[in-house]
């Protein structure tokens, strides 16, 4: 689980034009400086590099079952999605 961590937080780096490690778990995307076209980015991103489908609804992500109110909750919604993917 430590490698979807690390690639989850290089690929939200990357959005907001940082470096993995200026990158912490209490984050939210906002605190970051990364906006609503940014995250539709991440999660396309996130999409490609673990072959998973990410439940977001872009149009209203408070109705999505994906939890992004921090970089913690995206990572565990992405070790979840890799889980179900492989059982």
């Amino acid at each position: 689980m430590a490698e979807i961590k690390q690639k989850v937080v290089e690929i939200i780096a990357e959005q907001a034009v940082l470096e993995p490690s200026d990158v912490s778990m209490d984050h939210t995307l906002e605190d970051l400086g990364i906006d609503s076209l940014g995250l539709v980015e991440s999660i396309f991103a996130i999409e490609e590099a673990f072959d998973v489908q990410v439940p977001f609804n872009a149009n209203d992500p408070s109705e999505s079952d994906f939890d992004i109110s921090d970089v913690k909750s995206i990572v565990t919604g992405v070790e979840k999605l890799v889980a179900e993917q492989h059982s």
